[in-house]
């Protein structure tokens, strides 16, 4: 994704920094970045460039401190092999040390030190690459012992490579016969370790946490959609940020855990944590050390803002932790295609938009996604408010107005 994601709030923490004095420079592999994107220096590299070329750019522009908002994992993986190499020149960088990323990025890792902190995860195992293509050790039971952990578990499962994320590369085992055709595709399976794991039903949920041992900000909980048997495009549903008291209450002894989590493993900066709601408890599905999807969105929500919470880190500021709270609703959805510029100025004229632009994901176009907010006590005046202008321009569409209206007016 480019740095559009982060609308407006990377613009309004650059702005703070150049009021102090403070130029900002921005170092991308993907998409594209102008005068509004990122009102700083730019500079382009290579997408497949290396830990220590990257450390090198930005040691040659001059920095003095350096902060990671990177993604999807695999490129918070290079900017903490990148850190290693910037702390080594004096340039200390904002980003979740090496090894500690090496074990968040492996989602059967993060898994088991959910496990061990006392979190709730989906019973579930490792099927291993090499051993299912008989590379190294040869092992003739190992497709049976994992039979017969599926069966254990039980129907459906759910498998997902070990390294990826956006919900790449998910597949649905409803039955043996879908684990045996599974196991035969060596050419799919054997390529990519993968966690097999038992599907949890629920509502899908994710909370941005911000900081360093010892003073951690937890942001408030977005909720992003439904978990079930079937995976589903990231963005496809409504996605929110408003109350909800009995999850809101039950969050809270998680957010105590996962922040405990954070400090032992030295987590620097932002992670972002998927998880299920699900008989009034959390299930946690990953630990994700970057910034995540719904930033935007909490940061919306909370009246924060998580890339001025990380410059400041980077200046060696103090950052308050605790629980952020809400200042009122924030809600995402997306349009499939672009929105014209007279729909958008009509509906800046009836609610309050954080942001409407372009998501971009690899290189090719999914929309308009939209961010809109609003206080507590105005949810009917803004359902009016988006019903009147679904019904002069079909916009947003029927669907997304229906869930907005059953959200805001139940």
């Amino acid at each position: 994704m480019g740095i559009q994601r982060a609308d407006p709030y990377i613009q309004q923490a650059i702005r703070g920094l150049a009021a102090d004095g403070i130029e900002a420079g921005l170092f991308y592999t993907s998409g594209s970045a102008g005068d509004d994107d990122f009102p700083g220096y730019r500079e382009r590299l290579d997408r497949g460039v290396t830990p220590r070329e990257l450390a090198d750019a930005v040691a040659a522009w001059g920095a003095d401190a350096a902060v990671s908002i990177s993604l999807p994992c695999e490129n918070a993986l290079r900017d903490a092999a990148a850190k290693a190499f910037l702390d080594a020149a004096g340039i200390p960088t904002i980003m979740t040390p090496l090894a500690a990323t090496m074990l968040l990025v492996d989602k059967w890792e993060t898994k088991q030190l959910c496990k061990q902190a006392g979190l709730k995860v989906p019973d579930g195992f490792r099927a291993d690459s090499d051993l299912l293509a008989g590379r190294g050790l040869p092992v003739p039971g190992y497709r049976d012992a994992l039979r017969v952990q599926a069966e254990q578990i039980g129907y459906p499962l759910m498998s997902k490579p070990v390294w990826d994320s956006t919900s790449v590369g998910i597949r649905t085992l409803h039955s043996p016969a879908d684990l045996d055709a599974y196991l035969a595709s060596s050419p799919e399976v054997s390529a990519v370790s993968a966690v097999v794991e038992q599907v949890v039903e629920g509502d899908l949920c994710s909370v941005d946490i911000v900081g360093r041992p010892g003073s951690y900000r937890v942001l408030p909980l977005c909720w992003t959609g439904r978990a079930g048997a079937e995976p589903v495009f990231t963005f496809a549903d409504l996605r929110w940020c408003g109350p909800r008291k009995e999850a809101d209450a039950a969050f809270v002894e998680v957010a105590r855990t996962l922040v405990t989590l954070c400090g032992n493993l030295g987590v620097c900066g932002s992670v972002n944590v998927d998880m299920v709601y699900t008989g009034g408890q959390f299930v946690i599905l990953e630990i994700n050390p970057r910034i995540g999807g719904a930033t935007t969105l909490s940061c919306a929500a909370s009246g924060t803002n998580t890339f001025t919470s990380l410059a400041r880190m980077a200046g060696s500021l103090p950052l308050a932790g605790g629980m952020v709270r809400r200042a009122g609703w924030a809600i995402e959805f997306l349009a499939a295609d672009r929105i014209p510029p007279a729909v958008v100025a009509g509906l800046r004229e009836r609610v309050e938009v954080v942001t409407a632009h372009e998501l971009v994901i690899d290189g090719a176009s999914r929309g308009d996604i939209v961010v809109v907010t609003l206080a507590e006590g105005e949810e009917d005046k803004t359902v009016k408010a988006l019903t009147e202008l679904h019904e002069a321009t079909g916009f947003p569409a029927a669907e997304v107005m229906g869930k907005i209206r059953s959200l805001l007016s139940p």
